[in-house]
């Protein structure tokens, strides 16, 4: 059951282009956001509930994202919840909860992936 502890699956489209760094040690990273899509009926009406999502990939994930996905490609992640703090120029707190991500799966057709 430990496997279970902290895990996040998402399907969703990629709402931004990944945003890359590469550092000076050679490592990458890799972030952008995922919206994930549910929908409900209400008196009768089709109703969309969006959710945005922060994600980060590090090393061969960063560059698996980098080289084949897009802004708008629908992918499937696991990972976990990851929560830090920063400060803002005007010395004000912030609060990110983002999903670090393990594994990737390329949805869609074929083509699209091998561009």
């Amino acid at each position: 059951m430990s496997n279970l502890r902290n895990q996040v699956q998402l399907i969703g489209n990629v709402g931004n282009a990944p945003e890359i760094k590469d550092f000076e040690s050679g490592k990458k990273v890799c972030s952008f956001s995922l919206a994930t899509n549910e929908y409900y009926y209400k008196e009768g009406e089709k109703i969309q509930q969006t959710d945005w999502h922060h994600v980060v990939a590090w090393g061969k994930q960063a560059e698996l994202i980098e080289k084949y996905v897009d802004k708008g490609k629908e992918i499937a992640i696991r990972g976990k919840l990851t929560s830090r703090s920063y400060e803002t120029q005007n010395g004000e707190k912030r609060f990110v909860t983002e999903i670090l991500v393990n594994e990737i799966l390329f949805l869609g057709n074929k083509e699209a992936i091998e561009k």
